[in-house]
């Protein structure tokens, strides 16, 4: 889990840097599963700063699915506009 909150200059900062990336992952009929909860994690670790799109037109499940994918992958949500949520989780050292 992320330890210290992003401050709105933070989150402007990167809801300005998400504006030009597409969605890595896509969140289809089935909702959130185990599979999207990996990918997700997996495009954090590489990319810091990621879009994903939610399909439904519900907006309190994309809300609670939102909510759910980044307790699920330490992440925290910059942005939800429409179908897109911006998740961004700071890189964290690994030795390997």
């Amino acid at each position: 889990m992320a330890t210290d909150k992003l401050n709105s200059k933070d989150k402007m900062a990167l809801k300005a840097r998400a504006h030009q990336l597409h969605a890595v992952v896509l969140i289809g009929q089935n909702g959130l599963t185990q599979e999207v909860i990996t990918e997700t994690s997996r495009n954090l670790d590489a990319h810091e700063l990621i879009k994903v799109q939610v399909s439904g037109d519900d907006r309190t499940a994309r809300v609670s699915i939102a909510e759910a994918l980044c307790s699920a992958t330490g992440a925290e949500l910059i942005q939800h506009i429409g179908k897109q949520l911006v998740l961004y989780r700071r890189k964290t050292e690994k030795t390997e």
